[in-house]
């Protein structure tokens, strides 16, 4: 049976057969067909194609690329192309493949399960010396725990960081619903606060034990380090008085020169305080760097504080709110983390997504 417009293109032909004109072709099936009546410039050019000689009246063959393009073979081409360079577009895998750009699409996204995305910012491109004692701090670690089940009781974290009067809210902060018809909520581009303090946290599986602001224009050196580290032993005593008299307690920091000086490693071994050693360039093995200090940045952004003592007492204040909970669940992941390096011979491991590809 023949389609509505190959009807009507028959009857063309039949038409121009009767010697009509195809003003005259176009009036009569107008007549007949009403609204569905092919338009005046389509009956014009069939009309045209039948006085020229042309006997078919189906549409003619369509050039370029085949109409089902995601074959095994187009599979295995674009996976190909794109294992040589990940940084083409669609368009580009679409002329080099012969493959039209929906299809490219279809394939990268449906059969080959790929995604585009931008490169991971890491601390420093690792060489395989750095990873190999990623992994072993790791392990020795993991082996702890597995040795003493309660090993994460006894260790306290700690870490320095600036804390801004102003930090802008980040896009993602700032996105919100709209119905079709409300207006898109705007905003100004805004700079960082020039006046900030630095804060140094202490905390373990249960709280926060001590928070050191430092004073404006002092450096963190070995020597106000000490001086730090003397008001922890103190809190250490008053607030974990079961660590303190079973010394039972451990120092977890990072590789900051005032933490490997060696006048603080004599103070460290001198009140027989041990140090979890930690990998360099390791942010994401630092519970105060994948989750402390994100939590108490992201609570800050967007709000401009009066002075940096309002942002100082807000900061303790958010510390102080922190749930036993939240930090079980942070020392939890500090050890899964500690598990995914060790497997992954000791690669960064935040935003990745092993892909077979």
């Amino acid at each position: 049976m023949l389609s509505a417009n190959a009807e009507q293109r028959a009857n063309i032909k039949f038409l121009t057969k009767l010697g009509k004109s195809a003003t005259e072709t176009y009036n009569l099936l107008t007549e007949v067909y009403g609204d569905q009546c092919l338009s005046r410039t389509q009956v014009f050019e069939w009309f045209k194609k039948f006085m020229e000689g042309r006997k078919n009246v189906g549409n003619d063959p369509k050039s370029g690329r085949p109409p089902t393009a995601k074959t095994p073979e187009n599979v295995e081409k674009v996976a190909r192309i794109v294992r040589r360079d990940r940084r083409l577009s669609i368009r580009a895998i679409s002329e080099l493949t012969n493959i039209n750009k929906e299809s490219v699409r279809q394939i990268l996204h449906d059969d080959l399960g790929m995604k585009k995305v931008c490169a991971k910012v890491v601390p420093k491109i690792l060489t395989p010396q750095q990873k190999e004692h990623r992994v072993n701090c790791c392990v020795d670690t993991l082996e702890n725990i597995e040795n003493d089940p309660d090993f994460f009781q006894n260790v306290i974290t700690c870490d320095e960081t600036w804390i801004l009067q102003y930090d802008p809210e980040t896009k993602r902060q700032s996105m919100h619903w709209k119905s079709p018809k409300s207006p898109r909520k705007k905003k100004a581009r805004m700079s960082k606060s020039k006046f900030k303090a630095m804060m140094i946290v202490f905390f373990d599986i249960r709280g926060v034990i001590y928070i050191d602001w430092v004073p404006e224009g002092q450096t963190v050196n070995q020597v106000y380090y000490k001086n730090v580290l003397t008001y922890l032993r103190e809190r250490v005593r008053r607030r974990r008085p079961d660590m303190w008299k079973n010394a039972s307690w451990v120092l977890h920091h990072d590789n900051a020169p005032a933490h490997n000086a060696l006048s603080v490693k004599r103070y460290l071994a001198k009140n027989n305080i041990p140090v979890m050693e930690h990998p360099p360039y390791s942010p994401d093995l630092a519970p105060c760097d994948f989750f402390l200090f994100p939590k108490i940045k992201s609570a800050l952004k967007g709000t401009r504080f009066e002075s940096v003592d309002a942002v100082k007492a807000k900061a303790t204040q958010l510390l102080k709110s922190i749930t036993q909970d939240d930090l079980q669940h942070c020392f939890q992941q500090w050890k899964i983390r500690m598990e995914r390096c060790r497997d992954r011979g000791g690669d960064y491991i935040e935003g990745d997504n092993i892909s077979t590809v």
